[in-house]
Parts: structure tokens; sequence; C-alpha cells
């Protein structure tokens, strides 16, 4: 490997049927499921609020908001993942999205990572579909998902 190919710290995070992978620095903190406050008329992916640093976070099962599973829940052994913003909204500078298990830190270059070039249609919510090494991943669009937040709490205010 040449001392100019860029090496990413990253992190892969298992949910109901796939796995994302997002950059290390997006990652805030990595909290034990509670169960969230639930918000009144949001759409099932949106399960509810969870206090954190004295904020209230929308909580997303992210599988349930791209299609990819439907009965994705919190339970015994699961994780939620305080996410920052990337929006710049300052009263929503955070969300968190619901994991199975603890988020696995990994080291991304270009030969370990590949793009999926399978004519499978990536569902909303998704940039890229990946492999980096031996692990099939997504890679989240988190700008369409702080938006999709958004709008889900002005509907349910």
């Amino acid at each position: 490997m040449s001392d100019s190919a860029p090496i990413i710290r990253g992190v892969l995070i298992q949910i109901a049927d796939a796995k994302l992978l997002l950059p290390n620095a997006t990652i805030a903190e990595v909290l034990s499921y509670a169960d969230p406050e639930p918000v009144s008329d949001a759409p099932d992916w949106l399960l509810g609020r969870i206090r954190w640093r004295g904020w209230q976070l929308p909580l997303v099962a992210f599988s349930r908001f791209t299609g990819i599973a439907s009965d994705e829940q919190g339970g015994l052994g699961s994780k939620v993942i305080v996410l920052k913003a990337l929006g710049g909204d300052s009263k929503r500078p955070f969300f968190a999205v619901l994991t199975q298990g603890f988020p696995r830190l990994v080291t991304v270059t270009d030969t370990s990572l590949k793009s999926d070039a399978s004519d499978d249609a990536v569902p909303e919510g998704v940039l890229a579909k990946v492999r980096l090494n031996e692990d099939d991943a997504l890679v989240p669009d988190l700008a369409t998902l702080e938006t999709r937040i958004g709008e889900a709490l002005a509907a349910a205010a």
C-alpha cells in the first residue's frame, strides 16, 4: 500500500438483515437500548424518542425505513447509536439508530472497499451497496434520513 492511499476509520453496524458502513466520526456514542417514548402518528420506522444528554433524539429503525426488514425492533442485545446530524439543524444536531449489538471498528482503504455492481435497486435512504473485505454493507444516505425524520416529526406535532 502506498503512503498516499487514503485510510478511513469506519464502523460496521449490524441492523436487521443488513450492515451499515459509516465513518467513525459520525458516531457520537453507543448506548444500551431502552424503550423510546412514542411519537403519535409517526411512521413505523420512527420508533420514538430517547433522552440523551438533555436532548430528545428521534430513534430510527433503519431496516424499516429502507424496507429491508419490517419487523426490526429493540430488545435484549440491541444497542442505539447516536449519530451527529449533518444537516446543520441546531434544533436536531443528533439522531439515533437502532442496532443489533456493538458497532465494529474497521479500516477502509481503496483496496478493501468495492462497489456492489449488482442490478439490485438501492432502497430509499441508501447511497450505495458495498463490500468491505468479506462484509456486504449499505452506505446510508444520512441527508435523506435527516430530512425524512424532520418531515415525520413535523407531521406528528
